[in-house]
């Protein structure tokens, strides 16, 4: 039986703000689609304090970023984007078209196509999240996506070197200064300075997440993202400053990001608390973790391994950290999970910074229907069918004909017909039906 030592907010607490969001959303997207750059312009001014003609970065521009960062700072960021890289390569292989022979003379396939346009969005307001760029320009160029462009935010008052040194080594193709609702929806909708793309990739706050929401359908994207969140699952075989920093680690994403305690040893739980409120004494983003443990965390206490997996499946988080005797127990167990951190030697950082798996991954229970972003994410699995003899024509076309009769659809059934009395020799009626 499950035992709450500390709950967070639940949903429909979060109801009447995600109501204001929306409605903020709505609005300026129709102002977007209506004045265009004018309108991208002045929203830039009033959330950013940040304003130009054009937002896209020039070459020299993008070299007095890059300049800005040491020797270190470079290979640091070139090792992080060879290990994403590298993984999404591994994937794509994996994704092969295929083209099979069902029936003699009836040949069907399928082919792995990348979306024309990717716009990726790069949080940088408060925290210059140059990973984002990694994850996102990189998986999309691997992909096949001919053509890839970013926007972040101004990092105080300017483009952020960071961010802008791995977004231009990860290969995006056109880099802007711009955040927000005003940069997706200026990707999405397009303006006489932006042309528009195909997909929004990337995470963001609240508005940015319900804007992509509100495009979504006008373009494709990724995931519907809400608040990051982690899950650490442990028993007496670790200690309570390990669970706890592993819970205060993603807590400082922001205030309403859940960090959730799944354990069967009450003892380290209580412990875990202890140790998390030491730790908020002295770590430098705890104003913002505080908030997000006091708002959303939680601690819960259960009796097996078998029932963990079952409170952990429901709550489906997007990042699971388990440090038990038996961590491969819930690799095999598992379902609902944005991504599986398995032993006390890895942890969500890794995979958030530098590990090489993708970190735009599913919350707010999505984990339930979606994995996270990946190379498949930006192609389009297109099939295709060719038949290749008369007979195949014919013996098709027959079951189809009935098929149509059974449906009520006349026109159908012709299209079917014509092949058989062409291919097959059959003598059907207009409007008939092939025996």
């Amino acid at each position: 039986m499950e035992k709450w030592l500390k709950q967070g907010a639940d949903d429909t607490q979060t109801a009447a703000v995600d109501r204001q969001v929306r409605e903020t959303v709505e609005g300026i997207l129709t102002d977007i689609a209506t004045r265009g750059d004018a309108a991208v312009r002045e929203l830039s001014l009033k959330f950013d304090k940040f304003e130009r003609d054009d937002f896209r970065l020039s070459a020299q521009e993008i070299e007095a970023c890059l300049s800005q960062l040491t020797k270190r700072d470079l290979e640091d960021i070139a090792f992080a984007q060879a290990q994403v890289r590298g993984f999404a390569q591994h994937q794509r292989d994996a994704l092969k078209d295929i083209e099979v022979e069902t029936l003699p003379g009836v040949i069907l396939g399928h082919k792995n196509i990348p979306v024309g346009a990717a716009g990726c969005y790069v949080p940088g307001g408060k925290y210059p999240l140059l990973a984002s760029a990694h994850m996102s320009v990189i998986t999309a160029k691997v992909a096949g996506v001919p053509r890839v462009i970013t926007c972040a935010p101004p990092f105080h008052g300017k483009p952020a070197p960071a961010i802008v040194a791995a977004q231009h080594l990860a290969g995006a193709d056109g880099i802007y200064c711009l955040g927000g609702i005003q940069a997706v929806g200026a990707m999405a909708l397009g303006t006489a300075t932006i042309t528009p793309v195909d997909m929004l990739i990337g995470p963001g706050n609240a508005y940015v997440a319900e804007a992509k929401r509100q495009l979504f359908g006008r373009v494709g994207i990724d995931l519907f993202a809400g608040p990051t969140e982690t899950l650490v699952i442990a028993d007496d075989s670790v200690d309570a400053e390990l669970c706890a920093t592993d819970l205060l680690g993603q807590a400082e994403h922001g205030p309403d990001s859940p960090a959730i305690l799944l354990t069967t040893s009450e003892t380290l739980a209580r412990q875990t608390m202890r140790e998390v409120e030491r730790l908020l004494e002295i770590l430098p983003t705890a104003p913002i973790a505080r908030q997000a443990w006091e708002r959303h965390g939680g601690v819960c206490v259960v009796e097996s391994d078998e029932e963990m997996v079952r409170v952990a499946d429901r709550i489906a988080s997007e990042h699971v950290q388990v440090m038990t005797r038996d961590p491969d127990y819930f690799l095999t167990n598992m379902r609902n999970y944005g991504a599986l951190f398995l032993g006390p030697r890895t942890n969500v950082a890794f995979g958030d910074k530098v590990i090489g798996t993708n970190h735009t991954l599913p919350t707010r229970k999505a984990a339930r229907y979606t994995g996270g972003l990946w190379v498949g994410k930006f192609l389009k699995t297109c099939t295709y069918q060719r038949v290749v003899t008369d007979a195949a024509a014919a013996s098709i076309g027959a079951y189809c004909s009935r098929l149509c009769a059974l449906e009520g659809f006349v026109g159908h059934g012709e299209q079917a017909n014509i092949r058989v009395r062409r291919y097959g020799g059959g003598n059907i009626p207009y409007g008939g039906t092939a025996s």
